[in-house]
């Protein structure tokens, strides 16, 4: 049983047509990876569909973040909510203080790898210290390992475009609040409140908190080497091609 409807549903909501050919989408070929942190996130919870309603509202959230931090990476003034507002003032803080360089014709651009066959949207090419690489914007509890899978296959496509391509980047907003009292951390996502403490700090764990207001805070990874991981997303294409062989031969895309 497929969860698609039709041919057409799958073709819209897995992949893009571009110049009159149809590739699979870099965000959902990596789907295919098993996530254990989220299925441990899922085991925590009451019930699926509380997951699910989470995931959809983190979901909408993450999407005002990415679209008013393109709106900063373009120079515009972004249209932030007050609840996302304090991880915007951070995301601009940190490009101002490390000078970071933006190339705007490649902020949400639209690649394909030919060769390869698959295509994506990155979120921008950067300069930061003086070293040109893709920048890919995350709104995730931490900097997972599968993120990597995604920016190497968007090296892969873009190194010929531009050769002086070096690096890659995971750029992780955030926001948060701390306790007054004891400095315990508090993050609302998907409407969800969780509570951080320090293992062993039983103040933290009686402590009738006193939440400051939220801070932005911005974590930054650096990945240089993209070859083995952009191996690793081939095989994860490959399996993801498999499981969805039908849909894919009625796309025209596998014969």
């Amino acid at each position: 049983m497929t969860e698609f409807n039709s041919v057409t549903e799958f073709r819209e909501q897995c992949g893009y047509e571009i110049d009159g050919f149809w590739y699979p989408r870099v965000t959902k070929i990596v789907d295919i990876k098993a996530k254990p942190a989220l299925y441990r996130f899922y085991g925590r919870l009451a019930s699926f569909a509380e997951g699910e309603r989470i995931k959809k509202q983190s979901a909408t959230e993450g999407t005002m973040v990415h679209e008013a931090a393109e709106a900063v990476l373009l120079g515009r003034e972004p249209e932030a909510p007050p609840a996302i507002l304090p991880a915007i003032i951070a995301f601009r803080k940190f490009l101002e203080e490390n000078k970071v360089k933006v190339r705007p014709e490649y902020v949400e651009h639209r690649l394909v790898n030919h060769d390869e066959r698959y295509a994506g949207t990155l979120d921008a090419i950067a300069e930061i210290g003086g070293v040109l690489g893709i920048l890919d914007i995350k709104t995730s509890l931490s900097i997972y390992r599968d993120y990597d899978l995604q920016t190497s296959a968007y090296f892969a496509a873009m190194q010929q475009t531009l050769p002086d391509l070096e690096t890659r980047w995971i750029l992780r907003i955030d926001q948060s609040r701390s306790c007054a009292n004891c400095g315990a951390v508090l993050r609302s996502k998907g409407g969800k409140h969780q509570v951080r403490t320090v293992a062993g700090n039983l103040f933290q764990r009686t402590c009738t908190h006193e939440w400051n207001p939220p801070e932005g805070h911005i974590e930054l990874k650096e990945s240089p080497r993209w070859q083995d991981d952009f191996r690793a997303f081939l095989g994860a294409k490959r399996l993801w091609e498999w499981e969805h062989e039908d849909m894919l031969k009625q796309a025209g895309y596998l014969h």
